[in-house]
């Protein structure tokens, strides 16, 4: 199934200056197209559009401990509230927590990297307001958290 998410604003990484206009076309798990999002609603026609306030770009990597929560579950969904798709493969030695990582789709990494939207990448984005804060974060393509 595809997705159309668009934002006010877009950045593929986030030193990016923001691009207005700008959408993620998300196929599955995947980052099938970015452009302008008039060009992949003509593109698309018949495809579901997710329209969120904010700036639209890649989740973050995590590169800490997680932060503390009563269940490794919870601990995960701080993450998620935080716009963060990837934690650092160091950071889960408890294999309790190291499950509800990989139960819910959090990306593990051997090593950091730099956060990007890449065409062919996984679909990990994030939407954040203007004082920084999340407002949505899509894991593989699945909305795992939403700011009410």
């Amino acid at each position: 199934m595809r997705t159309i998410h668009a934002a006010d604003l877009l950045r593929p990484t986030p030193t990016d200056e923001p691009m207005s206009g700008g959408a993620v076309l998300v196929a599955g798990d995947r980052i099938e197209r970015i452009a302008v999002l008039d060009e992949l609603t003509a593109a698309y026609p018949d495809v579901r559009v997710r329209r969120w306030a904010g700036s639209l770009g890649p989740a973050l990597v995590h590169d800490g401990p997680l932060p503390p929560a009563p269940t490794p579950r919870e601990r995960v969904h701080a993450l998620f509230r935080a716009g963060v798709g990837a934690v650092l493969d160091a950071h889960l030695s408890d294999p309790a927590l190291r499950a509800a990582a990989a139960r819910n789709g959090l990306a593990v990494l051997a090593r950091p990297r730099p956060p990007a939207l890449v065409v062919g990448g996984r679909a990990d984005l994030a939407v954040f307001a203007d004082d920084g804060s999340c407002l949505v974060t899509v894991i593989a393509g699945r909305l795992v958290h939403r700011r009410a």
